[in-house]
C-alpha cells in the first residue's frame, strides 16, 4: 500500500475537503458509529473550529434496528459528538422490516430520516462518509448489474435527494487514510459485522478487491474509471439536452405540460445513446410507477426501431398510418402520425 494512502489526514487536507460548504448555514453529517463516518465527524469539527464563522453542524444516526448493539453504538457517537461540540440526534426505523433486500430497504430509510432530520435542523446538505473504496465497489456492483454510462459513473460528490443535497466529501479518500486518522487522534470506532456477511454482494465483491487489485484493478484505480465514465456521462447530457430541445414539438415544453411530442422522423436519425436518454427522461416525467429500468427502455426502443424499419421510415416524418402504443413505468409511448407521443398511462384496472 502506498504511502500517501496510509498517512492521517492533516488540518490542511480537512479544509480541502469541506470547503465547498463553508457557506452553508447548517450541515447534517451521517454518523453511524464506523471508522468512516467517526472521521467524518471528527473533521468535520476539526475544520469547522478552524473557522471565524461556519455552519451549524449537527450529527444524525440512524438506528435500524436491525441489531442489537445498534442503540449502544448510537449513545457512543453521541457521547463523542458531545465531546466535539456538535449537536446529536438519533433516529428509529420503526415499523415492519422486509424480509428480502433489506440493506436497500435500510438505505432507504436511513436517506429518508436523514433528509428529514436535515430540513428540521435547516440544513441545506446531508455529508456522508463514502470512501473512495466504496466508489470502486459501487463501480464493480453496477458492472456486474449491467448498467449503462449513468450507473457506471458511481457516486457523484453531490446529488440532490428529497429536498436536501447528499454530499460526498471523502470521496477521493482511501478508506485507510479515515483509519490511520483515527488512530492517530485515538478515537475508537465501532465494527458493523454485516459489512463483512458474505450473504450480501458488497462484503463479497470487497474479498476480491485484494485479487482484483494484484492484477491493476485497486480502489484508485476503479475511482479513476468512475471519475472518468462521469466526465463522459456529462458530455452525453448536454447533447442529449440539444437533442431534446430541437425535437421537442412546438407548444410541449411548458413547465405544466402533460404529455411530451417528440418529432417521431428526426428521433429516428439520432445517436442510439441519445434516443435512449430521452426515452427515459420523458417516461420517468410522465410516468407513475418509478424509474424506468434500462433494459426495458432498450427493448422499447428496439421495437419503436423495428416498427420504423418496417415501414421504410429513415428520414423525415413517418407516414400517417404508422401507430405504435407501449406502457411503460406507468407511461403510454405512442407512436403516430409522425409523431412519438410520451404521456401518463391510464390506471391499472383492478382485477
Amino acid at each position: 500500500m502506498r504511502d500517501d494512502e496510509t498517512s492521517p489526514i492533516s488540518a490542511i487536507d480537512a479544509k480541502a475537503l469541506f470547503a465547498d460548504w463553508k457557506n452553508a448555514p447548517a450541515l447534517v453529517l451521517a454518523v453511524s458509529g464506523g471508522p468512516d463516518s467517526v472521521a467524518l465527524m471528527w473533521l468535520a469539527a476539526r475544520w469547522r473550529r478552524a473557522l471565524s464563522r461556519g455552519p451549524r453542524l449537527v450529527a444524525v444516526t440512524v438506528d435500524h434496528g436491525l441489531r442489537k448493539e445498534a442503540a449502544r453504538e448510537a449513545r457512543e457517537v453521541k457521547h463523542l459528538a458531545q465531546a466535539l461540540a456538535i449537536e446529536h440526534r438519533t433516529l428509529r426505523w420503526n415499523g415492519a422490516k422486509p424480509k428480502t433486500g433489506v440493506p436497500a430497504a435500510a438505505r432507504a430509510a436511513r436517506y429518508r430520516l436523514l433528509a428529514k432530520a436535515a430540513r428540521s435542523a435547516g440544513a441545506t446538505h446531508i455529508l456522508t462518509a463514502h470512501t473512495q473504496d466504496d466508489q470502486a465497489e459501487t463501480l464493480l456492483m453496477r458492472l456486474l448489474r449491467g448498467s449503462g454510462i449513468v450507473g457506471l459513473s458511481a457516486m457523484a460528490r453531490e446529488t440532490d435527494r428529497d429536498g436536501v443535497v447528499l454530499a460526498r466529501p471523502l470521496l477521493a479518500v482511501p478508506k485507510s487514510r479515515l483509519v490511520a486518522t483515527l488512530d492517530k487522534a485515538r478515537l475508537a470506532y465501532a465494527d458493523d459485522p454485516t459489512n463483512s456477511d458474505t450473504a450480501f454482494t458488497r462484503p463479497r465483491l470487497r474479498e476480491l478487491m485484494p485479487l482484483l487489485a494484484a492484477e491493476g484493478g485497486d480502489a484508485r484505480g476503479l475511482a479513476r474509471l468512475a471519475a472518468r465514465l462521469a466526465r463522459a456521462n456529462e458530455a452525453v447530457e448536454v447533447l442529449a439536452d440539444g437533442a431534446e430541445r430541437y425535437l421537442t414539438l412546438k407548444g410541449n415544453a411548458a413547465p405544466r405540460q402533460t404529455a411530451r411530442e417528440l418529432d417521431a422522423g428526426a428521433f429516428a436519425a439520432l445517436p442510439e445513446e441519445i434516443r435512449l436518454r430521452l426515452l427515459v427522461r420523458a417516461i420517468n416525467r410522465f410516468g407513475h410507477e418509478g424509474p424506468a429500468e434500462l433494459g426495458k427502455v432498450e427493448t422499447l426502443l428496439a421495437e419503436l426501431d423495428r416498427h420504423f424499419a418496417e415501414k421504410h421510415v429513415k428520414m423525415g416524418p413517418p407516414p400517417a398510418q404508422i401507430r405504435l402504443k407501449q406502457t411503460l413505468a406507468g407511461a403510454l409511448v405512442s407512436v403516430s402520425r409522425g409523431r412519438i407521443r410520451i404521456e401518463p398511462a391510464p390506471p391499472r384496472r383492478r382485477r
